[in-house]
């Protein structure tokens, strides 16, 4: 009986390490009208058919690409330097805050 109740206290703890930062839809609001309604428009909904939408977007493509973007896997002359510029928790509250709006557009 004693093991198993380590056994679970340890899950649980590991559990908590293992937790991440979800996202401030808050915090990133003025960064993304800073850098990225320039091509993504105020409201995420892109007014040209090359730039994506990024309302609606779910959080962890968005995260994916961003990192992507940062370390080079991914190319685009203006994303790179953008997500270069951005810790991973900036990257998690952008994701949070486009992933919270109405997607639209095409």
């Amino acid at each position: 009986m004693r093991i198993r109740i380590c056994v679970v206290a340890l899950a649980i703890a590991f559990t908590n390490v293992a937790v991440t930062h979800a996202g401030d839809p808050k915090a990133a609001t003025s960064k993304a009208q800073k850098l990225c309604a320039g091509c993504h428009g105020p409201d995420g909904i892109s007014i040209n058919p090359i730039w994506p939408n990024l309302a609606g977007q779910k959080a962890q493509y968005f995260i994916k690409a961003m990192k992507d973007y940062r370390d080079g896997t991914r190319q685009d002359p203006n994303m790179v330097p953008l997500a270069q510029a951005l810790t991973d928790e900036e990257i998690e509250d952008l994701a949070a805050y486009y992933a919270r709006l109405p997607a639209g557009g095409y």
